[in-house]
């Protein structure tokens, strides 16, 4: 009988550890063209919603400022801006929001979740997620 209560102890703190996994964090991208990571992203809530800013530019990337963009962003430096805003919890799965794309300079519909601890899916998108891509994003762990 000890061994089922065990067991069943050992069950509720691995459920309660997989709930607790959070988006939250510091990621690094992938770029799409050539496979390799180009940055790192720290994701963190503020005012009850996630926000995504980059931190680190890697050496292998190319792009430093964000030509394309517009307004405040025009020709600003990609390191520190924030890139994801206002995503918050929605009735499906996931979180939704805004992304911007640096490289091209637009701003999409976007949709955060998490495949399992250490990876995240991002969806970009205009108007439905079936018009879109995704990225994975692996957390930074050093």
């Amino acid at each position: 009988m000890k061994i089922f209560y065990t067991l069943l102890l050992c069950c509720f703190c691995s459920l309660s550890s997989i709930t607790a996994q959070t988006c939250v964090g510091i990621w690094k991208n992938i770029d799409d063209d050539d496979g390799k990571a180009k940055s790192h992203i720290e994701i963190y809530e503020e005012n009850g919603k996630l926000h995504g800013r980059v931190i680190k530019l890697l050496e292998i990337a190319t792009l430093k400022t964000c030509i394309e963009c517009s307004g405040d962003r025009k020709d600003r430096p990609i390191e520190g801006m924030v890139i994801l805003w206002d995503l918050e919890k929605k009735k499906k799965k996931g979180v939704e929001g805004k992304i911007l794309d640096p490289k091209k300079g637009k701003i999409y519909d976007c949709k955060i979740e998490l495949e399992d601890a250490n990876t995240l899916k991002v969806r970009g998108y205009i108007k439905t997620p079936f018009l879109g891509r995704t990225q994975n994003w692996y957390r930074v762990t050093d």
